[in-house]
This record gives structure tokens, sequence and C-alpha cells, in this order.
């Protein structure tokens, strides 16, 4: 790994930028998704543990070198073409207003997130959105009699294969190529076969969190949420545990925050009760390890996953699930210049 990262070094610093169609070229070459610094991204998931810290290094040293020396080179090309705009412009003409866009909620959300749970040691990893039966449902514990491989709950496009109804399936696939101890965070969109509504709809975004080393407890999983839900919401929001059931962690619960029913769309979005749930966790079952190869015995761990778009809502003081995806331009432009 090393003697790639040195290789791209040494191609980088002799490379020559002389017109703006080189500036391009090498743009593509190192710093697009299929250029040869995010090729070495993905082979550093591959690295083995004891390597990777000085893999990392070298190849946070790559991406710097690559970056500033294209910026350097745009800066330069850049100023030469105002250059030569300006001897022809005609300076009486009316400016154009340019209107500021904003980033999507959604997307300010998972970066937010995902940015509190890096603090305390979690590694995003991300996976594909056409899913295989067995990372989406036989290796998560799913027995074949088990409702969410109904046709009416999940979007197959064959027999085989489906849109993936959790991000879970990450974790499934990186817990195949990394051994214990493992603390990654997998957003994405899921979909679903759900009725949409304000409160609900039948694709939306997740984040799972998956911890697995030795002696870890319900406890754990417990401080990691109220750590998450004290630094999201800046305030102490009520919080209660309930005991629930999923199939791929045992004990399992689910957790709501408290908004109240003081108003009416507050009362609609929580049916009346005034708690919204948020998130479902457990302890990680000990067939989920068993199937990628981990003693459950010298092992154990917890997963939590919430939506994404719910958080959102709590957030932003989204009443209505469905205005995030309906591209009304009324309502995104409420996050012009986030």
């Amino acid at each position: 790994m090393i003697e790639k990262i040195n290789k791209a070094k040494e191609e980088i610093e002799i490379f020559k930028i002389n017109s703006s169609e080189e500036l391009e070229k090498f743009r593509l070459s190192f710093l697009v998704k299929k250029g040869v610094i995010n090729d070495l991204v993905n082979e550093f998931r591959e690295v083995e543990a004891d390597k990777k810290r000085e893999a990392g290094m070298a190849l946070n040293v790559l991406k710097k070198l690559a970056q500033e020396k294209y910026d350097l080179n745009e800066e330069k090309f850049s100023k030469k073409q105002s250059k030569d705009f300006s001897k022809n412009s005609d300076k009486s003409l009316d400016a154009r207003t340019i209107q500021i866009g904003g980033i999507h909620p959604i997307t300010l959300v998972i970066k937010e997130i995902s940015q509190i749970f890096e603090r305390i040691g979690f590694v995003t990893e991300e996976g594909p959105e056409i899913e295989d039966d067995y990372h989406n449902f036989t290796a998560l514990n799913f027995p074949p009699n088990h409702p969410a491989r109904d046709m009416q709950d999940t979007f197959f496009i064959t027999e085989d294969y489906a849109l993936r109804t959790h991000t879970s399936s990450i974790q499934i696939r990186t817990l195949e190529r990394q051994k214990p101890p493992v603390r990654v965070l997998c957003p994405g969109r899921v979909y679903r076969n759900e009725a949409v509504s304000a409160r609900s709809n039948c694709f939306f975004h997740q984040i799972e969190g998956l911890y697995i080393d030795k002696e870890v407890s319900f406890s754990d999983l417990k401080q990691t949420l109220y750590y998450f839900v004290q630094e999201f919401f800046g305030k102490e929001l009520p919080i209660r545990f309930r005991a629930s059931y999923f199939p791929f962690t045992e004990p399992s619960a689910e957790m709501d925050v408290y908004l109240g029913t003081e108003t009416e769309e507050d009362y609609r979005l929580t049916k009346g009760t005034g708690w919204l749930e948020i998130m479902g966790c457990g302890m990680v079952d000990p067939n989920v390890l068993e199937q990628v190869g981990i003693d459950p015995k010298v092992y154990s761990g917890y997963a939590f996953g919430f939506g994404v778009d719910r958080i959102a809502m709590l957030k932003y003081g989204i009443k209505d699930i469905r205005l995030m995806f309906e591209n009304d331009i009324r309502f995104l432009n409420q996050f012009s210049g986030f």
C-alpha cells in the first residue's frame, strides 16, 4: 500500500500543467471518483489494522498534495481567463441575479450526525442499495417466514434481490472483511412498501451504528444514545426506552422522544401520545455474529438505527415528511445558505 502511495505521489509531482486542458486531465487522473486517489482510499479499507495508521497518514498527505496542486493551477488559469474576459466585456450591462442554493435538510442532518459519532470513534461505511437476500435478511437472522420477506413490505427486484429495507446489510458486509473491534456508522437510503403519510414514506433515510468488542453491554448502548441526543438537540429532551423486537438484536428496544401534544401538528405526528419513536436498538444477536465468523462467547456488541427524516423533522420543525421530497422551491429556500 505504501509503495502505491509513493508511486502516486511521484506521478503528481512530475505532472506538468501548462494549460486548462492539462489541468482537467490532472483532475480526472487523481481527484475524481474513479481516479487514482479514490482507488487507494478503497484499497485502504482492506489494509491490516496494524498498518492502517501509517498508510492513513501517507494517504492524507497524498490527497492534500494533489488538491493543493490542483487549486494552485486552477487559480492561475482562472485569473488569466478573467483578464482576457475583462478586455471584451461590456461593463454597462446589468448584473445577473444569482440565486443562492442550499444543502438539503436530509444531507445536513446526515453530516451533523456523522460528525457527532465520529468524535467517539465511529467510522462511516457505505453499501449497495440493491441488496441480495443473504445480506439483507439471512445474515441478519430473519427466518424464511418473516413478514419483512413478504412482497407487501419489501420492493423485490427478482426472487433473490430487493431494494434494501435497512442499512444493516452494510454492517454484515463490514464484519465479513473486518474483525473486532468494529465501530461503524452506516448512512443511506432504504425502501419499504409502506403507505405515504405525514409521518412515513415508501423510501426514507437511515443511519445505523454497530459496535463489536469484548465486554460490550446494554449500558454502553444507552450512554451512547444519551450522548447523541444531547449533542444533536443541544437540550435535555425527555427520552424513554421501550422493549421491542428485532430479528438481529436481543434484547431489543425502541427509543422515543417527547414532543407533547400542545399543537395540532405535534398531536397528529405523535398520534396523540406526545411521544415520537426515533430509533430502534439492542444487543447484537449471537446468531448474527456466528454468521460472519465471530465467536459470540468472546465478543458482544450493540446496534442502533434511526430514521434521518424524522430527526430532520424534529430539528427543523417540519411537520410533514412529504415536504422534504416534493422539490417545492418555497420549502427548499428556507435552507439557503446552510
